[in-house]
């Protein structure tokens, strides 16, 4: 008779997975050990003889219970054997007795027997023991009395739990009679079923996995909430926690009653429960893949066998979220009834369909159903005439000594006496904390009183209205809204709000750059006569917009309030867009008009009318009564568009948001409610025009009454001459992208000019993630009662929509937006416009005040934007955020293809369909790499990187042009014929093969070396070549690396911004043209406007 076979697949499944699962080099944490631990019942005793006795006869009949797992290295297989009796039956298993006095003692060797990996050694076929627990001293009459244990344990390599009613049966048998009968020659042996399992014909399972797990991504975990994740190279702890709740009779009742009035089984509908709550939880996955352990016993022969059976098989269900939970059962049934008929089919088998399968990960999020008796008499079994109480609950656990072998498992148990049902989450810590595992718990009972008891029942509604939040989160949502504050309205406009101040106090200082400056009366007075001047020479009406190109200057400033003072809508435009730009976004608007000064002059064709604005002040003649009376029939209402601004346009085209009057009104009055900006503040102005925030950094500052401080073109990447302004002019109020700030500060602490935001008392970062290093500069350098704010909004919803105060001396890494302002709504939505629970991701919806007039000309774009929810409009950002259990928001980046770089606003589609324009290139992809850098990929054959290069610098602003060119014959493709983004070269390669490339130029002199070894130190590829002819921007670099460039040339060379300034590098922007650069002291010749003082007489105002 056979006595050596390959291991069975369970076997082998169990045997490996020993080995692998948890670190080879630490100790090894017992996982299968199955201990079954019994007590004598009240005045009944044991014959300690005959019970060896019976023993022996057993595990003789049960080749299983002496079978060795060795594998074989020469046949590369597991193979199982089964080792015979030698001198003595105790050989075939071991036998122990030890005595316990306290309860400490006996749960010690309670948990020994659980977690001890000593206990058995497969190799010699030892997965047997029985072990005798004597109270205080061990039997002298060989009997086990009530106070005892009888401990059966055994290796989950050969047995299954099925496994001990058929051992207890013949052990009871044996015990009883001395006898345990049996024919070798027709007993089916453990051995016998692998033989037979290796040789089964399984093409109807093999056709049936195959489609059922077609597509399916079994090596992608589910969306969990977990706290931390487990890095590729980390092994499992097997540290885990376990939680549980009964149903109580209620929810039960309801729960048997669902399941019986529909045709399913209590299992079926357990299952389907799970589906459902791990659509949720995950937050919407609706292809859901779970591991299932399955019997395996599916022949009534086996069911007599001792050995491990157990299949584990993946169980798939692609739900669709509009089904309601009635029908989602039906489904997870016929699923059921499918998968369970091929169910023996080996998990190897399985995994083996899909070979690159590295990690089949759905195993580790799992479902187990338990329908067991708990009554005293079905709790006992019988060894001879003495009863034995089964203890399943009888091994204390402490936290810490809680083991998972999965990471998340949920567990059924239905307690057929009481009728009554519990579940019991088991989870990993490696992954969750402890506190995480009992709020999914709490929103377990949650769904399924929804599911269930809940008056407006919900099993006929789609599953994706069902919510998993706590009845504290829905209260937390409802408050976060709860922002309605009146504010008394002197104004409807910008320009009235303006002329208010200036009435209020005139000789106010309104607005400074530099050695020029104007009082609140003498910058209205200039406005007034540029708004003449639109009025009477150039016929401007209420409505039409008038584009502006300046640099930062007052001319800015007054150009603004004077397009707001005749009622046109004020649209800027940078002029550090190429041309060709300029051209398009002014035909874009219909602008009839554009206002321009002495430096953007030439930007414009002829065909397009263009005013320079300071010779309309040298040319401008005293103001009239008729004068004023003209500017003050110029009916403006607070519904009137008072400004549009351009984004970023998924379609190539920039988007013109549209912001009434009223909006930014009411912005303001929200924005100085939370303090971040007040009437006796000096603001410093740092963004550019293409950023919505420069309104509120020149119009909001004067719409309350505090003083603008403007800085020349440049300066704000000159250091030297921004520390100069902020102590000189004793700035207060600061607003910039925080890695910007985070650069000027190391440049303070460096340079020894920290004194320099002395005065500093509010610091607001926006536009982009904060970063967090900045904190530990700012409790570095000290800066006495400065507040730093982190704000967040997008131009849609003016300006700012949320804004968060942050502790400096707080230790988190995270910074969140923050909360609503005043008279704002902040919504979180899934794609089923439903509100996920806390720290659940979703897309922000934000409503109140802010929300935009629609983009210009573009109502289906409109339409797509904004949304109506409870009668109240709101905007789609387009942003995931999640909100903590402190209703804080947090960003958590794009649901599309738009991003933020340095601040700005990217539609990556714009680019890409800016470059499609080339007829040579068939196409194209745009990634953010690195959170610093545009990388292109290009298919294309006929055109290299400078032609792409030089297309974009004329038709792109300097923000959206890509650092990197990545040109390729062909772009990988995935099944649905969409480029596969995942199989792009990385741009770390290609950079690196730029950095080589060009080697044939002129080698670089000793100077050059030395600003080369300069260039690899900031752009962090020391020991690359880079070419003495590449611009710093094709290799990697970008603005703010840039201005980190030239700080360093600062400190090494010793030299200040009026010898060589920021912007020569910038447009020399190779090694040999910088090496040039730093051996020769260039001129600077800057004009400058010179402003005629006036007095308060000399001006006169009108409030319309």
């Amino acid at each position: 008779m056979v006595d050596r076979t390959p291991a069975s697949y369970a076997q082998a499944r169990i045997w490996l997975d020993e080995r692998i699962r948890f670190d080879p080099e630490k100790p090894q944490v017992a996982i299968y050990n199955m201990p079954f631990v019994h007590r004598p019942q009240s005045d009944h005793t044991l014959s300690i003889k005959q019970l060896r006795h019976a023993l022996h006869l057993t595990v003789n009949k049960h080749l299983s219970l002496h079978t060795s797992l060795v594998f074989d290295t020469e046949m590369n297989l597991l193979m199982q054997r089964v080792i015979m009796q030698k001198h003595n039956h105790t050989d075939l298993f071991s036998t122990l007795e030890t005595t316990y006095e306290t309860d400490e003692q006996l749960n010690e060797i309670l948990q020994d027997e659980k977690r001890n990996p000593q206990l058995f050694n497969l190799s010699q076929g030892l997965v047997f023991r029985c072990h005798l627990v004597y109270h205080k001293q061990i039997s002298s009459n060989h009997l086990l009395s009530d106070k005892d244990l009888l401990i059966f344990n055994f290796h989950h390599a050969l047995f299954d739990f099925p496994s001990m009613e058929v051992f207890l049966h013949d052990l009871n048998q044996a015990y009883t009679t001395g006898q345990l009968l049996y024919n070798d020659n027709t007993l089916l042996r453990y051995l016998d079923y692998a033989v037979i399992e290796q040789q089964m014909s399984m093409t109807g399972a093999t056709m049936f996995w195959l489609d059922v797990l077609h597509d399916c991504k079994l090596d992608q975990p589910l969306s969990l909430p977990f706290d931390r994740y487990r890095l590729s190279n980390e092994h499992r702890t097997g540290r885990g926690t376990s939680l549980s709740f009964d149903f109580g009779q209620d929810l039960s009742h309801h729960f048997l009653i669902h399941a019986s009035s529909n045709n399913i089984s209590v299992e079926q509908l357990a299952l389907a429960t799970y589906y459902v709550f791990l659509f949720k939880l995950t937050n919407g996955e609706k292809d859901l893949c779970i591991g299932l352990n399955t019997h395996g016993r599916y022949r009534d022969e086996l069911k007599s066998i001792i050995g491990m059976f157990v299949n584990a098989i993946p169980l798939r269900c692609q739900l669709d979220p509009h089904l309601s939970f009635h029908k989602v059962t039906k489904q997870v049934r016929d699923t059921v009834i499918n998968c369970t008929k091929y169910s023996y089919f080996p998990l190897q088998h399985i995994l083996s369909q899909h070979p690159n399968l590295s990690n089949p990960v759905f195993l580790d999020t799992s479902f187990d159903f338990i329908s067991s008796m708990r009554r005293d008499e079905e709790n006992e079994i019988m060894i001879g005439d003495s009863p034995f109480s089964l203890l399943p609950h009888s091994i204390k656990i402490s936290e810490n000594e809680i083991k998972s072998k999965f990471d998340f498992i949920l567990s059924f148990q239905h307690d057929l006496n009481l009728n009554e049902i519990s579940c019991t989450i088991d989870a990993s810590t490696d992954l969750f904390n402890a506190e995480t595992v009992c709020i999914i718990l709490q929103r377990l009972q949650t769904i399924l009183h929804q599911q269930f008891t809940a008056f407006d029942c919900t099993t006929n509604v789609p599953i994706y209205e069902l919510s998993l939040a706590l009845p504290n989160e829905r209260l937390l949502m409802q408050s976060m809204n709860n922002t309605q504050i009146s504010f008394p309205f002197s104004v409807t406009c910008i320009h009235h709000g303006f002329v208010y101040e200036a009435m209020k106090h005139p000789q106010k200082l309104s607005v400074e750059l530099d050695e020029q400056s104007l009082t609140y009366c003498e910058l209205l007075y200039y406005v007034q006569v540029l708004s003449l001047t639109l009025l009477n020479e150039y016929h401007v009406f209420p409505g039409a917009i008038v584009c502006q190109c300046v640099e930062r200057s007052v001319s800015m400033v007054i150009g603004i309030m004077g397009i707001e003072m005749v009622g046109c809508i004020y649209c800027p435009l940078s002029p550090r867009d190429p041309q060709h730009r300029l051209h398009a976004l002014t035909q874009q608007t219909q602008s009839h008009l554009v206002l321009v000064h002495w430096l953007t002059k030439m930007k414009f064709n002829n065909d397009i009318l263009s005013t320079d604005i300071h010779s309309i002040f040298a040319n401008n003649d005293a103001m009239s009564d008729a004068d004023f009376d003209r500017l003050s029939s110029v009916k403006v209402t607070p519904n009137d568009i008072a400004y549009i601004i351009f984004t970023s346009g998924s379609t190539g085209i920039p988007k013109a948001v549209q912001v009434r009057h009223e909006n930014f009104i009411r912005y303001m009055c929200s924005f100085v409610s939370v303090s971040t900006l007040k009437k006796d503040d000096v603001a410093v102005q740092m963004a550019r025009s293409t950023f919505d925030v420069h309104l509120r950094q020149i119009v909001g500052v004067l719409l309350i009454g505090a003083t603008l401080v403007l800085l020349r073109a440049g300066g704000m990447t000159d250091f030297d001459y921004l520390a100069d302004v902020l102590y000189n002019k004793q700035i207060t109020h600061f607003n910039t992208v925080s890695v910007l700030f985070q650069s000027f500060l190391s440049f303070l602490i460096q340079y020894k000019k920290i004194y320099a935001v002395k005065y500093l008392r509010s610091l607001c970062n926006g536009g982009e993630v904060f970063v967090f290093k900045l904190i530990d500069l700012i409790q570095a350098s000290n800066i006495p009662n400065c507040t730093l704010w982190n704000l967040y909004g997008p131009a849609e919803t003016t300006i700012t929509s949320t804004f968060h105060l942050i502790d400096i001396r707080a230790s988190t890494k995270c910074i969140p937006i923050g909360r609503s302002l005043s008279n704002y709504q902040c919504l979180i939505l899934n794609e089923f416009l439903q509100s996920p629970s806390v720290n659940q991701e979703g897309e922000l919806f934000v409503g109140g005040v802010g929300v935009f007039a629609g983009y210009l000309d573009r109502d289906d774009l409109t339409a797509k934007a904004l949304i109506e929810i409870d009668g109240d409009l709101f905007y789609r950002t387009g942003d995931l955020v999640t909100m903590d259990n402190s209703g804080l928001l947090y960003y958590q980046g794009r649901k599309d293809h738009q991003i933020k770089l340095h601040g700005q606003r990217i539609e990556l589609g714009e680019i890409e369909r800016c470059l499609l324009n080339i007829i040579s290139i068939s196409a194209c992809v745009v990634m953010k790499w690195n959170d610093d850098h545009l990388v292109t990929y290009v298919q294309s054959s006929q055109i290299n990187e400078e032609q792409l290069r030089q297309h974009c610098q004329s038709h792109l602003p300097p923000h959206m042009i890509p650092s990197i060119f990545i040109i390729l014959d062909k772009l990988p493709l995935n099944q649905n014929g969409k480029v596969d983004r995942k199989q792009l070269p990385s741009p770390k390669s290609s950079l690196s093969t730029l950095l080589l490339s060009d080697k044939s130029d002129t080698p670089l002199n000793q100077f050059e070396e030395r600003i080369h070894t300069i260039w690899c130190q900031v752009l962090h590829c020391n020991e690359n070549y880079i070419s003495g002819t590449a611009s710093f921007f094709s290799v990697g670099g970008h603005s703010l690396r840039f201005i980190e460039l030239y700080y360093r040339y600062q400190a090494l060379f010793n030299f200040d911004a009026h010898s060589l300034s920021i912007g020569l590098f910038l447009q020399q922007p190779t090694i040999r043209q910088h090496a040039q650069l730093l051996q020769t002291l260039p001129s600077n010749d800057t004009q400058t406007t010179r402003w005629q003082s006036l007095y308060i007489n000399q001006g006169k105002t009108f409030l319309n």
